[in-house]
């Protein structure tokens, strides 16, 4: 096992990796940016090192991560998600230095980060997969033939990256023309890349992913699914593990799907087989992410087994400590992603100042969080400042144990997405399990937000009251 980790990364995923880490023994290195000096996750390791310049660079420069890694004699470096976590050029560094990178190997990271190239191995191992191109579309002209082949509606996908940057919905050549520039641009802005690809559009459909785990001794096993459906503009806000409509034969033909495929290209590591179901309830591949997902928390909760310690037993050679038959999946459990953003203004960003924090608690209840009272919340970084994880017996107890938690939940000082979790929580279409990719979008024009007043600006508004009483 290894004696001394370093995690590539910052916030909530660093101090998670911590906390698996203090679990097996295991000695912590956090690196952090000249913005980052007051995070949790600097205090909860036991070494700390600043990079300094650019405050989204320092956690991007890999040549003075592993420096930094091997001045400190860590064995093995834990990325976390997104910054480095799937850049092959990455893990090729760390091992070529001497210091395990844990993920999957350099060949499964380029074949991943590539969803034309994913797409096409799946097919070829008998994955159904969406028609669609099978390369990448330079031109227009050509998306407009292959749109024609295909059918409108049409989706415009970028072939690099993810969190729904450079993906466009189109229904017709009209729509095409204009999303595909759109679509190339921001694939471009985010990725460095612009290679965007055609594919069918399916309609209404749920995003269900597969959690996989493989040590390199051939052993495979997957932990069933999570329903990642409530999405706001292509991206997940709120994950529930598992769904609430799979029935016990999909959920199981699926997962064999994604072990079997896995064995054969001998793939190790975490990793989270993407698909869209659609109404007749079809699967279709989208993507692999070969790294730890945000909401892998919800899979720990509804399994008991703690991904990131396998995670890490598996970069040092060691086997799985659990079989496919000792898996069980009990209960129902949700995560929200808290962030700080202002709802009644289009889910702005809004960085600033936690004035007052109180996390809630009790039975099913977890907290992945860095925030506290007079912490900065830095301008330069993902908006989420929390991920509450809520565990039920049933989908049920689930809702309920959730609103309880949402109504304990108190961060002050900035505007936060937990008045939309309310809102989302009474709807009686969520409620009842009817929802896909798009139900957000479309309720959100039916929720009503009141913004709540700031408590300091209350508490000095009644102090100028009080005085004014008193003819002071």
């Amino acid at each position: 096992m290894f004696k001394k980790i370093l995690i590539a990364n910052r916030s909530e995923v660093a101090t998670r990796v911590i906390r698996a880490c203090k679990e097996l023994g295991i000695k912590t290195v956090a690196i952090y940016s000249e913005a980052d000096v007051n995070s949790l996750h600097v205090k909860k390791a036991d070494e700390a090192y600043m990079i300094h310049g650019d405050p989204v660079k320092a956690y991007l420069n890999y040549y003075k991560i592993v420096d930094i890694a091997r001045r400190a004699g860590v064995d093995a470096i834990h990325p976390g998600y997104g910054f480095l976590s799937e850049r092959p050029d990455f893990a090729e560094y760390c091992r070529k230095k001497g210091v395990e990178f844990i993920g999957p190997s350099v060949e499964h990271l380029k074949m991943f980060g590539s969803k034309l190239k994913a797409k096409k191995v799946m097919k070829e191992l008998g994955v159904p997969v969406a028609e669609g191109s099978d390369r990448a579309v330079s031109d227009i002209e050509e998306a407009k033939e292959l749109a024609k082949k295909i059918g409108y509606p049409v989706m415009i996908k970028a072939s690099h990256g993810g969190g729904g940057r450079g993906l466009r919905v189109a229904r017709n050549e009209k729509e095409l023309v204009s999303q595909f520039k759109t679509a190339v641009a921001e694939a471009e802005a985010a990725f460095g890349k612009g290679e965007v690809f055609i594919e069918k559009y399916i309609e209404e459909p749920r995003h269900i992913e597969i959690q996989i785990i493989a040590d390199k001794n051939g052993n495979v096993v997957h932990l069933g699914e999570r329903d990642c459906s409530m999405q706001r503009r292509h991206q997940k806000v709120l994950e529930i593990a598992p769904s609430p409509v799979l029935t016990k034969r999909q959920r199981e033909k699926l997962g064999q799907i994604c072990v079997r495929v896995a064995r054969e290209i001998g793939y190790y590591g975490v990793g989270t087989w993407e698909f869209l179901m659609d109404k007749y309830g079809k699967f279709y591949f989208m993507e692999v992410n070969p790294r730890l997902q945000v909401e892998h928390t919800i899979t720990e909760a509804v399994t008991g087994i703690d991904i990131v310690q396998e995670q890490i037993r598996i970069a040092a050679g060691m086997n799985l400590s659990f079989s496919q038959k000792s898996v069980n999946i009990y209960g129902f459990a949700m995560q929200f992603r808290i962030n700080a953003e202002d709802v009644t203004r289009d889910f702005v960003p809004s960085p600033g100042t936690v004035t007052a924090y109180y996390s809630p608690g009790g039975i099913g209840v977890r907290i992945d969080g860095v925030v506290y009272k007079g912490y900065k919340i830095p301008p330069y970084y993902d908006s989420m400042i929390a991920k509450l994880i809520v565990w039920g017996r049933n989908w049920d107890e689930v809702i309920r144990r959730s609103r309880r938690a949402l109504d304990e939940f108190v961060i002050r000082g900035v505007p936060t997405t937990i008045p939309f979790f309310k809102k989302i929580l009474n709807d009686p279409e969520f409620i009842h399990g009817k929802f896909d990719t798009s139900f957000i979008d479309r309720k959100i024009k039916e929720f009503t937000f009141i913004k709540e007043p700031d408590p300091e600006i209350l508490a000095l508004a009644l102090s100028a009251a009080i005085a004014a009483h008193h003819g002071l």
